[in-house]
């Protein structure tokens, strides 16, 4: 069972207005703190406590209340090339059902899917609790949909040099000496420590 939600927690929102009409719309904006651990867990995410912007319509529909919104937030992060810190502004679009709980939607999943497909179905269905839901599932999987996988400080980013870490964004004209490979073997033959007294063994 789930927790009784507390209608004082910025992200849980009330649909007594609607009363259950359909057709009948209300239109919310509310800023509220991130939660923790909104985003890509150690690759970009929301800061916690940062203003989020949200903006939702609620729209009371026969089997429940259809949540339509966006949000807008600040991200942070780390660039996957050359590991500097980043800032992004983030837009998230999202759209749930709550369903009402003594709403009959088992009966039409069953008689379109089958019994088994609609008892999995019926797991994901979100409803409301006394005309509440809590929107905080719904704003992570957005948030988590609008965030790169891989996000880079900018697109053209050169990374880190492979040899010694410098960033090569600081130092364009940034290399190391190469080796002909022509002479590699030979150095690496000077290096291995063979000189006159390999060669007098040779000999011998």
């Amino acid at each position: 069972m789930n927790t009784r939600l507390d209608h004082r927690n910025p992200l849980v929102f009330d649909t007594h207005e609607l009363g259950r009409r359909p057709g009948a719309m209300k239109k919310v904006s509310r800023t509220v703190s991130a939660p923790k651990d909104l985003g890509i867990a150690d690759v970009i995410g929301v800061p916690e406590g940062a203003d989020v912007e949200l903006d939702i319509r609620l729209e009371s529909v026969m089997e429940g209340v259809l949540v339509t919104g966006a949000a807008h937030a600040p991200v942070t992060g780390e660039c996957i090339r050359c590991l500097e810190p980043l800032e992004r502004e983030l837009d998230a679009e999202f759209q749930e059902m709550f369903s009402y709980p003594d709403a009959d939607t088992r009966t039409a999943r069953r008689d379109e899917a089958g019994d088994d497909a609609a008892a999995s179905e019926e797991d994901d269905v979100l409803y409301l609790e006394d005309d509440l839901f809590d929107l905080e599932p719904v704003l992570r999987d957005a948030v988590v949909l609008a965030l790169p996988m891989q996000p880079v400080c900018r697109e053209d980013c050169p990374g880190l040099c492979s040899q010694c870490g410098a960033r090569l964004a600081d130092d364009p004209d940034h290399h190391h000496e190469a080796t002909d490979i022509r002479w590699a073997a030979l150095q690496d033959f000077q290096q291995n420590g063979t000189g006159d007294g390999a060669d007098e063994n040779q000999e011998k």
